[in-house]
């Protein structure tokens, strides 16, 4: 499998769709019918009552859309990281390392807002790289914090990543203070004309524009399967940031920042789940984006071939493991 993800062909495309249904097969044997949070925007609540009539009759509507976002990703992901020349040829390691990586967990197969959130992030990265070197970026700079600001309305936590952004911004351009606020004036947009909305239909509330925001420490239930979906998690981003380090003076300027952008995005995307934060692990997708970049750093750039065929084969058989003997799937 190693040496198939190594090449870049079409057919590839179908190989990480048959990979991921082996994977995830469980979410379609028993589906997960999601429910509305506190930490949900306005938009996704009003998804899940659209799709309540026809999930109650057919569940399995869930895990499809699930399963569709996650390839969708993948796909994104791999074509992002290819096109941007990220690693020193192209692969579809990162797309097989993000269905490896989302299947660590149960709760990274629910259909919820932040894996619909993960998708509009994919667009923010890539927005953040065609911004560099663009004499006039002010068009791609909006719509970046427009993208933000239409995700907080799925999943109002992500409204945090503005300080990714902001010191994206800072990393990718220099620092102009229109600029900087033509990208807050985007994310607020939608703020704006929900507000509008607000008081024309005699809703006007604070809490309604602005939920509860409270930063505290999530329940996580300790578990030894826990600590191995942890290990093969880490272990291969350690390996990642490694080769990263040790190619960067072969790296273009451009490569070299943009893998910058992905560890601040990757500490963005743990903060998230110590905001208004719960007792799963739903909100801690978000980090599998950057994870699965490293990881197939790690992939590629392995000296001794036995490496990544061992992560692979490990990762794959306590995967299957954690399905069948435990009862979280």
């Amino acid at each position: 499998m190693i040496g198939i993800f190594k090449q870049k062909t079409p057919v590839n495309i179908f190989l990480l769709l048959v990979l991921g249904v082996v994977l995830k097969l469980p979410m379609f044997l028993h589906p997960h019918i999601p429910l509305a949070k506190n930490s949900d925007g306005v938009f996704f609540s009003k998804v899940l009552q659209l799709l309540a009539p026809t999930g109650q009759s057919t569940p399995s509507l869930y895990p499809f859309l699930a399963f569709s976002l996650l390839f969708l990703q993948a796909v994104m992901l791999t074509r992002f990281i290819n096109i941007q020349r990220m690693m020193s040829r192209p692969t579809y390691f990162p797309g097989m390392a993000y269905m490896l990586i989302t299947s660590l967990l149960p709760e990274w197969n629910h259909f919820s807002a932040p894996l619909i959130v993960n998708t509009i992030l994919l667009f923010v990265l890539s927005g953040l790289f065609k911004i560099y070197n663009q004499p006039n970026a002010k068009g791609a700079i909006f719509n970046i914090g427009l993208a933000l600001g239409v995700a907080s309305f799925l999943f109002f936590p992500a409204i945090t990543f503005i300080v990714w952004i902001l010191l994206a911004l800072a990393v990718m351009r220099p620092f102009k203070i229109n600029e900087w606020m033509l990208c807050i004036v985007g994310i607020t947009t939608p703020f704006y004309f929900y507000a509008i909305y607000l008081f024309i239909t005699d809703q006007w509330s604070w809490q309604h524009l602005w939920p509860h925001f409270s930063v505290s420490m999530p329940a996580i239930r300790q578990s030894a399967w826990l600590a191995g979906s942890a290990f093969l998690l880490v272990v291969p981003f350690l390996g990642g940031g490694y080769y990263v380090q040790d190619n960067l003076r072969k790296m273009l300027i451009q490569v070299r920042k943009g893998w910058s952008l992905l560890l601040l995005y990757l500490l963005g995307a743990i903060f998230i789940p110590f905001v208004n934060s719960s007792d799963n692990f739903e909100n801690w997708v978000m980090a599998a984006i950057p994870f699965a970049a490293f990881h197939a750093c790690t992939y590629l750039y392995s000296t001794l071939r036995i490496i990544p065929l061992l992560i692979f084969w490990l990762t794959v058989a306590y995967i299957l493991g954690y399905q069948y003997y435990e009862i979280g799937w």
